[in-house]
């Protein structure tokens, strides 16, 4: 599979080592195999891939970030105010259980995009924040992070994450409650005391409050209904 985690009989670096520090984006991710999507789980865990051959074994950096973007149903409209999804819950369900509850469970930030109305469409609308201001805000936030710990939220491993990300006593409850009602992992719920400890830090914030912890446990959207593992 050299075109997406590398291989061939001398093995060699895949998409996913390609995008070492940097951003892998799959489009249409519940259109790709099975066997590929579950060969992202190790590098999106160690940064590492393994490739392993009859005669050989070879081990590739793949430290990158995940972006990815998929349709909510077979024809596209599932949620569409216009009422136009003819998808039954059997086909939705169907379609989005080609992600694993392992996969998911990796993936930090999971949202739903809307169609925009028209009207949001004109060039003459109301502008949002300018691109340089949410890059000023990105790495203040990242500097905070390395003066902190030395690396980047994401890669805090598990006494780091309770260290640099504890929370209240009630944030705590919060939190334990929803990763029981999601049926989520250990991993998922560090993942969301990082997400948490990143959105309190793009805030200025010296403490994760519950507001930020209830921001991150929204962006679960998929879980909600994730497959089994």
């Amino acid at each position: 599979m050299r075109s997406d985690t590398g291989g061939g009989g001398n093995p060699r670096p895949g998409e996913v080592s390609l995008a070492h520090n940097g951003v892998l984006f799959l489009d249409e991710l519940a259109e790709w195999s099975r066997h590929a999507l579950e060969t992202l789980r190790q590098p999106m865990e160690s940064g590492l891939i393994t490739i392993s051959r009859a005669a050989r074994q070879s081990e590739f950096p793949a430290r990158f970030q995940l972006v990815a973007a998929m349709n909510p149903c077979p024809c596209g409209w599932a949620g569409d105010p216009s009422g136009r999804c003819g998808c039954s819950a059997e086909a939705v369900a169907r379609y989005r259980g080609k992600l694993s509850g392992p996969l998911l469970d990796r993936i930090d930030v999971q949202l739903a995009v809307p169609r925009l109305p028209p009207s949001e469409l004109r060039p003459d609308g109301p502008p949002g924040e300018s691109t340089a201001t949410v890059r000023a805000r990105v790495l203040a936030a990242r500097e905070r992070q390395l003066r902190r710990a030395g690396r980047p939220n994401a890669q805090l491993d598990q006494a780091q994450t309770e260290r640099d990300c504890a929370l209240q006593p009630e944030d705590r409850l919060l939190l334990e409650r929803a990763i029981e009602q999601l049926q989520l992992s250990a991993r998922a719920l560090h993942r969301i005391q990082r997400v948490a400890r990143t959105l309190a830090d793009l805030a200025g914030e010296e403490d994760i409050g519950t507001a930020h912890v209830a921001e991150a446990i929204g962006y679960r959207l998929l879980d909600r209904a994730a497959p089994p593992a």
